[in-house]
């Protein structure tokens, strides 16, 4: 339950957001704001759309990783939509998110086999239906065009950690980079001394965020580590869920008092995943508390609620229509200055 001085504190803090924003703000930069400062919003949760988002209720409305799915979740008032990068057989940077064609798209066969040329003919599918979009596969280029100033994009890359300082040369040539947020899994020294090295040799502006998960971490003492190594914003905490255990009360390891305090004190933001992983349990990321229980089960408190009162400010989700609208109806979202942006475009349907 929110208690009064809460809603006292996000009362002040909506009038505090209509009048410091500027009229030539952008969306981005508002967002970019909360996000940069997760001590002065952490009365507010901020939402990831998981491939882009394109899900509402259950139900595929647009292709994954595609840019009408962007657009939706953009229009719906996401602050982050979260895509997967891989190359072509031509070095350039696309966005999908299997190795293969075959699930998301017309074509078939490996995507690092394939010219940019040739996956410009594969046009996009939306999982589950056979339905066939107007849009073909999306470079990293296009994608950050389609989102600059106007929403934070999360770049999980699924090459190798020598392949980022390339997509964030591409977004400084756009003049993005401080709107991209990559991300790497750190789970022993080495590791961290690894991403480090490549994070110095890239340089600054642009976000990054560890990821930590209670496999492999199971205390937040190696956050105070990571936090030592890195300038973060953000950590994305993960609770694996293992066959049919019961659901979690705690969060698991990560998802601790010490953990939140670390956060307050570093000002950075704690990040949950809901969204679900084919032929795992539901809540595999999350103790069980996934978009199943939202959506299938019907309870949205005993997932969103959960994290959001287990420290989390920004929730990655399959889900982000169910997700908004659940926590800006139980007091978890501020409304921002700047109005949700109306698509540009749309997929249609072959």
């Amino acid at each position: 339950m929110r208690t009064l001085w809460l809603s006292l504190l996000l009362c002040i803090a909506q009038a505090a957001s209509v009048s410091q924003s500027s009229a030539g703000e952008t969306r981005a930069a508002e967002i970019l704001d909360r996000f940069e400062h997760a001590n002065q919003w952490r009365h507010h949760v901020m939402v990831a759309a998981h491939r882009a988002g394109g899900m509402q209720a259950g139900k595929t409305l647009y292709p994954e990783n595609s840019i009408a799915a962007v657009e939706g979740s953009i229009a719906m008032g996401a602050e982050i939509v979260e895509v997967d990068i891989r190359r072509s057989k031509d070095g350039e940077f696309v966005v999908m998110h299997d190795s293969w064609l075959d699930r998301t798209t017309t074509c078939k066969g490996e995507v690092a086999e394939h010219t940019l040329a040739e996956l410009k003919t594969c046009r996009l599918v939306v999982e589950g239906t056979g339905i066939v979009s107007n849009e073909t596969v999306s470079t990293l280029r296009e994608m950050l065009v389609v989102t600059r100033d106007r929403i934070l994009i999360n770049l999980d890359n699924k090459l190798q950690v020598g392949d980022l300082p390339g997509m964030i040369a591409l977004a400084r040539d756009l003049g993005v980079a401080e709107q991209v947020i990559v991300k790497e899994n750190l789970w022993n020294a080495q590791r961290i001394a690894k991403v480090k090295a490549a994070m110095d040799a890239i340089g600054g502006g642009f976000q990054f965020m560890p990821i930590l998960a209670d496999d492999a971490v199971r205390d937040a003492a190696f956050a105070e580590t990571v936090e030592r190594a890195f300038s973060m914003r953000a950590a994305e905490l993960i609770n694996w869920r293992a066959g049919g255990e019961t659901l979690t009360e705690t969060g698991g390891p990560l998802f601790s008092p010490r953990m939140r305090d670390l956060a307050v004190r570093g000002d950075w933001h704690i990040w949950a995943d809901t969204y679900a992983i084919i032929n795992k349990p539901g809540g595999f990321l999350s103790g069980g508390r996934g978009d199943e229980l939202a959506v299938q089960a019907s309870l949205p408190r005993e997932t969103y609620g959960f994290w959001a009162e287990h420290g989390a400010t920004i929730i990655q989700t399959d889900e982000p229509k169910v997700a908004i609208d659940w926590l800006a109806a139980h007091g978890y979202r501020v409304p921002y200055a700047q109005p949700r942006i109306e698509p540009a475009t749309t997929a249609s349907i072959k």
